[in-house]
């Protein structure tokens, strides 16, 4: 399918040259059988007459004697019909966190002196990419953003407008709320009707195991999902030094005054005991668990990921 035409629009932004440049090179074929509308790339559950073969079944009056299959009645001199796997598009749905955690954005660069993008930023583009990706694929792409709730729900299509329509919606979402993460993937789980991918942008600021029993109620509904953890070097790494105060996010109330040298072997082991959580959950439902510093560049991200996948 042709790229999307996208106007210059603000909304563009979310998606620079570099990063189509990038998507020109990449394709996602999913890894289990979906059920979609119209042709595509993808396996389907239903059995028509495409390229790959999945098993013969006996001839019946009406058949297409072009699909008979002469080897197998020269050894068993009964007429069988080849049936193939039919190829299907896809319904995609992007979810992308909007709480007040995901403003985050770390300390510049020590050699370049820039800043690199909060994690809100980093999650805006990246789904950006993902649908841009998609709608080129004739896959039909649609878009949540959330908070403690459910902000915005773009139901999926693939027509090319699709794209724009994704783009200014992103562009329009402000990040700004407390974080409910697990409650409302199960809230989002229950309103797709139809099995497909679930991509996720989030630093999952919640229980950890309340987020992998959401993450299974989209396995239960059939999905695919595909986690990008999105995290800060700060937050990874926690390099602060000096006594100095730390504000909440998604609290503007709560400001805590801590000697970071204090707890800093505290935090990193908490730190990567939550990150090892939501990882071998993953792993064992098959989701695709993608840790993200937003230090590293989108289109590095994207070709670490697909080259991987």
């Amino acid at each position: 399918m042709a790229a999307p035409t996208l106007e210059k629009l603000p909304s563009m932004e979310l998606l620079p040259q570099e990063i189509i440049t990038t998507l020109g090179r990449l394709e996602f074929l999913s890894r289990t059988r979906k059920i979609g509308s119209v042709s595509g790339r993808h396996s389907s559950p239903h059995k028509g007459f495409s390229v790959e073969f999945a098993e013969h079944r006996q001839y019946v009056a009406g058949d297409d004697l072009r699909d008979l299959d002469w080897r197998a009645y020269g050894k068993s001199d009964r007429y069988y019909i080849k049936q193939y796997i039919e190829e299907t598009n896809m319904r995609v749905t992007l979810l992308v966190d909007a709480s007040g955690s995901m403003k985050y954005t770390g300390e510049n660069d020590d050699k370049t002196g820039d800043a690199p993008l909060s994690k809100f930023e980093y999650a805006r583009q990246l789904a950006a990419a993902f649908a841009y990706l998609f709608v080129r694929q004739g896959d039909a792409v649609g878009l949540v953003t959330f908070d403690d709730k459910i902000k915005k729900y773009l139901r999926a299509a693939s027509k090319p407008s699709q794209v724009r329509m994704i783009l200014d919606e992103l562009h329009s979402t402000e990040a700004g709320s407390d974080t409910e993460a697990a409650t409302t993937f199960h809230e989002i789980a229950e309103r797709i009707s139809s099995r497909g991918l679930v991509v996720i942008f989030s630093d999952l600021f919640d229980d950890p195991e309340k987020i992998i029993e959401a993450l299974h109620h989209f396995r239960f509904k059939n999905h695919e999902i595909l986690v990008f953890h999105i995290m800060s070097e700060e937050e990874l790494t926690f390099p602060f030094k000096k006594f100095e105060t730390f504000k909440c996010l998604e609290n503007d109330n709560l400001n805590l005054q801590i000697d970071p040298q204090s707890i800093r072997a505290q935090y990193l082991e908490k730190i990567q005991e939550f990150l090892k959580t939501i990882e071998v959950g993953c792993g064992k439902m098959e989701a695709d668990y993608i840790p993200v510093n937003t230090r590293k560049s989108i289109s590095d991200t994207l070709l670490t990921y697909f080259t991987s996948r």
